[in-house]
């Protein structure tokens, strides 16, 4: 049995979570999200616990126990506490600022780059070099701060361009003078 589909996935108090024809909805405090299912895994909420079954062993429905377990714990976190991913932008003259719905990105480009929220997701900038995108849902956010990301991805040399907060650059080492 699947090590990650057969843990019970908590309910906190607030968080409902139903099953039918095929799509799993959890609502929450911060919103409502669903999730197609395969009809042959089945979700019992009893007691404060969603558990995960299946129907055979068949090699990708095991894949699948596992990957719809982690769905419905992310969609679970997602509309309790919500989440959040931070950008860090460094150059000489690189910053953003928040422009009604939309950041407004200058990176080196002879242009500012504009990006605007996209619905269920919030952009924020608390200071001139930081980017804060968060939302409920987990692939949304992730998928739109590697969206910012790829505006200008850090270059080895100098570390220039936008990164994940919590992101290492491998740094290289530069051209050296000959003898």
């Amino acid at each position: 049995m699947s090590r990650v589909g057969r843990a019970p996935v908590a309910i906190p108090a607030g968080v409902t979570v139903d099953v039918k024809e095929g799509v799993m909805t959890v609502k929450g405090p911060k919103g409502t999200l669903t999730q197609d299912i395969d009809p042959q895994i089945a979700v019992a909420v009893e007691g404060g616990n969603a558990t995960l079954t299946r129907a055979n062993d068949t090699k990708e429905l095991r894949a699948k126990h596992g990957l719809y377990r982690a769905l419905l714990h992310n969609m679970v976190v997602g509309v309790t506490n919500g989440y959040t991913k931070s950008l860090v932008i460094n150059g000489v003259g690189y910053k953003v600022a928040k422009q009604g719905n939309k950041i407004v990105l200058n990176v080196g480009y002879s242009h500012p780059i504009e990006f605007a929220e996209i619905e269920g997701i919030k952009l924020d900038c608390p200071t001139q070099t930081e980017i804060s995108v968060s939302g409920i849902d987990k692939v949304k956010v992730g998928q739109v701060a590697a969206n910012i990301r790829s505006i200008r991805e850090p270059e080895p040399y100098h570390g220039y361009g936008i990164r994940y907060k919590d992101e290492v650059i491998e740094r290289k080492e530069g051209k050296t003078a000959g003898k």
